[in-house]
């Protein structure tokens, strides 16, 4: 480790944001956005607030990421009657199915933003991450946190960083995949003439069906900031889904973000008459937007065929842009799937403090992964 030092900070802020930025260039989800982050959870007192882990050698900051601590309940991947069962243990021995962990990552991003400086080789670059594995087990010991895992590593990254976490010990899980659209077309004609003939003709009599949506995008959401938060927590609940807090905002989140990224974060408002029946949160970066999060009132959304209105008015917002990806999340598979998207991996690196657990962590990797029990992927096993 000669010649790097590593920092543990309390918050992404103690970071420069220049140095920070130069290891994960081009990203929405940046410095000033996991600053927000940071910012309506700690106001709120709630939510998961973002540390950060910082290598530095002689050049500057090498390498960074964001981490949080989380009490983990290990049923988490399980959903329907599965998770019913779990819930049911966990009320009676909750110390059973839960575990201290420190990850790398973010429960506000769909990927992990581990990032090197681009003076980095192969060689120090696997050094700098040996340096970050050795902080976070020291960081582990000092919190007594049992686990240390590696949250979402995209497959470009998790092709860079597993072989060195294979070295340390990790073991390998798959996460959720991302959903990404890719839009290489002309015009809307051209993206729908990419679909089904079924599925074009769904789309299109939706379309004609929601003459009274008004469509409206804006950065400033002043004034609205409840409602929307109101509309995503509404939906949050009916998914059927449950990841605990990894899917919980904290109160705030909207607002900071808009804030902090001005006109790179565009919210896209679905209106009926008066009323506010759906939002989507638009990340714009050069060539793609991430539509990070959605929200919508019943029954009225489904009266209007807002899924379908907003899916269609994201195409559009891309295709006038000359943006060739649309990026839509860990969600919703099988609607994704069929207007177009295409699924990317992520995977997850976990390493138990104890080496005997760790040893048996190993050996059920494959079987405890969470593509293996969403419901959508469960029924779309060519889509796993």
């Amino acid at each position: 480790m000669t010649g790097l030092v590593a920092r543990i900070v309390d918050s992404v802020a103690a970071i420069p944001a220049a140095a920070w930025d130069a290891c994960l260039p081009g990203e929405a989800e940046d410095h000033s956005y996991y600053r927000a982050c940071d910012e309506a959870a700690a106001a709120s007192g709630t939510g998961l607030r973002c540390a950060a882990v910082a290598i530095a050698d002689a050049q500057g900051i090498a390498a960074v990421a964001p981490f949080f601590r989380l009490d983990y309940r290990l049923d988490t991947p399980l959903q329907g009657r599965l998770r019913g069962v779990a819930d049911a243990v966990y009320r009676y021995v909750p110390r059973l199915l839960t575990l201290r962990i420190i990850c790398i990552g973010s429960p506000y991003a769909d990927r992990c933003h581990l990032g090197f400086a681009p003076w980095l080789d192969g060689p120090r670059r696997e050094t700098a991450m040996r340096a970050i594995v050795d902080a976070l087990r020291r960081q582990a010991a000092a919190e007594g946190a049992q686990l240390v895992a590696f949250k979402d590593l995209a497959p470009a990254d998790d092709a860079l960083v597993a072989p060195c976490l294979s070295r340390e010990g990790f073991a390998r899980i798959g996460s959720l995949p991302v959903a990404i659209l890719d839009l290489p077309y002309a015009d809307e004609d051209g993206y729908l003439a990419s679909l089904s003939a079924a599925t074009r003709k769904d789309i299109r009599r939706k379309l004609a069906r929601a003459q009274a949506v008004r469509i409206e995008h804006r950065s400033d959401i002043t004034g609205l900031e409840e409602l929307i938060a109101e509309l995503y927590e509404s939906t949050r609940r009916r998914s059927g889904l449950d990841y605990g807090e990894l899917e919980v905002l904290p109160p705030g989140y909207f607002a900071a973000v808009s804030r902090a990224l001005g006109e790179r974060a565009v919210f896209a408002l679905y209106w009926i008459g008066d009323e506010l029946a759906a939002f989507n949160l638009l990340l714009i970066e050069p060539g793609r937007v991430i539509d990070k999060f959605l929200g919508m009132r019943y029954p009225l959304a489904r009266e209007h065929n807002l899924y379908a209105v907003s899916w269609m008015a994201n195409v559009r917002f891309c295709l006038s842009r000359g943006i060739v990806s649309l990026q839509s999340g860990q969600t919703a598979y099988a609607s994704k799937l069929r207007f177009g998207s295409r699924l990317v991996p992520t995977r997850l690196h976990v390493l138990h403090r104890s080496k005997l657990l760790q040893w048996g962590l190993r050996r059920i990797a494959s079987t405890v992964s969470f593509d293996r029990f969403d419901p959508d992927l469960a029924r779309l096993p060519a889509a796993r």
